[in-house]
């Protein structure tokens, strides 16, 4: 257990966290902008037949996961509590699905897999350290 008040190198991987955050959730929403205003439709194709999907949807969801994502990344450089809990419920996510993800991109997701456990364990085991490094 970190006492209160002591601080680590461990803070800098919690940044680290922070700006990974920051980063996926602002391309996250200039890509659910563009998907937003983009009058157009794919046309999707499996074993199973055809379907025809609205890409508007689908950028609503990345707006507001990336609007979500960026001020946890952003909060976590103040030392918020919420903000570690929802950093730990995104990455956790997006750990899964680079598991989903494996067999169609198997280095990027092993590595994206690698880097998701090292902030999860940062975010989890050290984060105190940041509310103490963060001041008062």
């Amino acid at each position: 257990m970190v006492q209160r008040g002591r601080v680590t190198a461990w803070v800098g991987w919690v940044w680290f966290a922070a700006v990974c955050l920051l980063v996926v959730g602002l391309f996250n929403i200039v890509a659910g902008s563009v998907a937003i205003w983009s009058p157009k439709n794919v046309l999707a194709v499996s074993g199973e037949g055809v379907a025809v999907v609205d890409v508007s949807t689908w950028g609503w969801v990345h707006l507001v996961l990336g609007v979500v994502m960026t001020a946890a990344g952003g909060a976590l450089f103040a030392g918020a509590r919420w903000a570690r809990l929802v950093a730990i419920v995104l990455v956790t996510i997006n750990l899964l699905v680079q598991f989903v993800s494996l067999p169609v991109t198997p280095f990027w997701s092993l590595a994206a897999a690698a880097l998701d456990v090292t902030v999860l364990w940062a975010l989890i085991v050290h984060g105190d350290e940041v509310e103490s490094a963060a001041g008062p």
